[in-house]
């Protein structure tokens, strides 16, 4: 193993939840203003997943104000405090890019029923 690869293998999170397209998660984001530091919740639909390893990253979309905001967040990046799984979605495609042109219930995700 490569330097580059103990690096990576350093820097993984392992506690991360279950993470599927569909879900509805709150992220905990740290934000730096001048000399201060705080958490920052988002909370969005997980529209998209892409990469891999340390590399993976996460869309989520959520409507402010009437206005679609979506925000890509790296999985292992040291800026997220945390995941939280609020809603799991019951969803049959891997991107659910059609939500962005949805407007009302319409680009609601059905929950996952639990048997």
């Amino acid at each position: 193993m490569n330097t580059i690869e103990k690096i990576r293998l350093e820097n993984m999170k392992e506690d991360l939840p279950a993470l599927n397209v569909g879900d509805t998660v709150q992220v905990d984001v740290k934000i730096i203003e001048g000399d201060k530091e705080r958490i920052q919740a988002f909370t969005g639909t997980i529209i998209a997943k892409n990469g891999s390893g340390i590399a993976q990253t996460v869309t989520l979309r959520r409507v402010v104000s009437g206005q679609g905001v979506e925000r890509v967040i790296p999985l292992h990046s040291p800026r997220i405090a945390g995941f939280k799984v609020t809603r799991e979605g019951s969803v049959r495609r891997a991107k659910l890019y059609y939500l962005r042109k949805q407007v009302g219930k319409a680009a609601k995700v059905k929950a996952k029923r639990l048997i």
